[in-house]
């Protein structure tokens, strides 16, 4: 194992593909906070919070030394990545991502979990409504390709450090990697 030298990461992916999961592994292994974006993101009834009030609480956060943030928040971007020094890409096959989202969400909606204060996932939303997850899923699989293969060499993000994660396995053995 080496050292992992950075302390600001930010993980990015298909909704679905194990964000949270990843961050919240990459946090109790580096002993530094996770912070999931959905949470500043959703409030009760699944309402979305005031987008200045949200940049206003993360812009505070990622001041701070150390952090591990999950998300795809395009509006938050100019706050997290100019401070992060490492981006986790979640980039996995569309199939493995939908088959993922199919387990969480029968997951969550069997064991009635409360995510983010008081909602909980519904069948008839996730696979019967305009919002649904998977929808969302096939919607911006190819626009997070495209823009996590590009936004990092743009010169204001070019100070990334990019992990690129296209399989289960080669996450694993990034994680393993980690000191």
């Amino acid at each position: 194992m080496t050292a992992f030298p950075y302390r600001r990461i930010c993980v990015v992916g298909t909704t679905g593909s194990g964000k949270s999961t990843m961050a919240s592994a990459l946090a109790s292994r580096l002993h530094i906070p996770h912070i999931e974006l959905d949470a500043f993101h959703w409030e009760p009834g699944w309402r979305e919070a005031d987008r200045e009030q949200t940049r206003a609480r993360v812009r505070a956060i990622a001041q701070s030394d150390a952090w591990v943030m999950d998300g795809n928040y395009g509006f938050l971007r100019d706050i997290l990545w100019p401070r992060a020094e490492a981006l986790v890409w979640l980039d996995y096959p569309l199939a493995l991502i939908l088959w993922r989202l199919w387990r969480r969400t029968w997951d969550r909606v069997l064991s009635r979990e409360i995510l983010w204060g008081t909602n909980r996932e519904r069948l008839a939303e996730q696979f019967f409504s305009k919002d649904s997850l998977f929808r969302w899923a096939l919607k911006t699989h190819g626009k997070h390709k495209t823009n996590y293969a590009n936004l990092p060499t743009m010169p204001e993000y070019s100070h990334l450090k990019v992990y690129r994660l296209d399989t289960p396995r080669t996450a694993r053995h990034f994680q393993n990697s980690l000191d």
